[in-house]
């Protein structure tokens, strides 16, 4: 198996030499996901390059991402050509998280797969995939080098945007040297910190603040496990009028618990109940959220349940517990 640096000049070679280049993330993408592919979009723009951006239906962006240079121009997945001549996925960890747009991955003649998650599966047909990346921004930047295409102002807004989220505003284990070259880098481009921290991380309607203690009223403690849990409902959100995308960063607050090793938060979705898992103590919840059909890191993972929120975090206690 060829190692991601090869893969990435693999990767640029293709990406060079294509008349257009499809970019996409996955389903309900964050920022890292977002902040990772409109960074590449910005680039392709700047030299000339013809380029898309999408991800899947609903097309729902959070409110703390929507100050991202670019979103306005992306592409409707329903206008998501049917097979890219290049295709690069970002953040992705399977091909079935692309929703609709897998036809179009499985489709391309390049399938490059931009990622850092351990449990990605490898799905392209060039898989630049680093554990070791704090972020795929980090794989981006990477990849820009290996293109000799320069940094502008937008790429490095949402450069910075999924270095930030990814790594809890440099507060993360995987918060190394490189993360902090980059972020230096990144900050030369005289990017407004201060406006980027206030929408991502401390900017939430009142409504939402509203329901988030409504929620943490119903918080639990196993002192067996050190898991500490709390769910959002779907009469949580309708009762507060919250949408699913605004309650992200839930999962934040929730782990902020000090006799904690392990925080889970279940919230409703359409399609069931969406988990986070985040880990205090080395407890890793990538091998938790792959047990239960998800994947992610050994720090923060998480996965989709067909059940009820009730139901997920039973699942999250199991298999901790066994």
């Amino acid at each position: 198996m060829k190692g991601w640096s090869e893969e990435l000049d693999r990767a640029a070679q293709a990406i060079a030499g294509a008349p257009e280049v499809a970019l996409a993330c996955h389903e309900w993408p964050d920022g890292d996901a977002l902040g990772s592919m409109m960074a590449l979009f910005h680039l392709c723009r700047a030299q000339g390059r013809s380029s898309l951006a999408s991800w899947p239906e609903p097309e729902e962006v959070a409110p703390h991402y929507r100050f991202l240079p670019g979103l306005d121009a992306t592409t409707p997945p329903a206008r998501f050509p049917s097979e890219p001549a290049v295709m690069v996925t970002f953040d992705c960890g399977s091909i079935e998280r692309l929703g609709k747009l897998q036809v179009a991955a499985r489709s391309a003649h390049h399938l490059i797969v931009l990622d850092h998650h351990a449990t990605n599966s490898g799905y392209g047909s060039i898989n630049a995939i680093d554990p070791n990346a704090a972020a795929t921004a980090v794989m981006v930047r990477r990849l820009a080098r290996r293109l000799d295409w320069p940094l502008n102002r937008d790429a490095a807004l949402c450069l910075y945007t999924g270095l930030v989220t990814d790594t809890g505003r440099f507060q993360y284990a995987n918060t190394t040297p490189e993360v902090f070259a980059l972020a230096q880098e990144l900050a030369a481009f005289d990017l407004p910190i201060e406006s980027i921290t206030r929408e991502l991380f401390e900017k939430s309607r009142f409504a939402y603040i509203q329901m988030a203690a409504a929620c943490l009223t119903r918080m639990r403690l196993d002192a067996g496990t050190g898991l500490v849990s709390a769910t959002i409902t779907e009469e949580d959100l309708g009762r507060f009028g919250v949408a699913l995308e605004e309650t992200e960063g839930f999962i934040d607050l929730v782990r902020r618990t000090a006799e904690a090793r392990v925080a889970v938060v279940a919230r409703y979705a359409p399609d069931g109940a969406r988990v986070s898992l985040r880990s205090m103590d080395g407890t890793d919840v990538g091998a938790v959220a792959v047990s239960l059909g998800g994947g992610g890191h050994a720090h923060a993972a998480g996965f989709t349940h067909a059940g009820s929120v009730e139901e997920a975090v039973e699942l999250v206690r199991a298999a901790l517990a066994g």
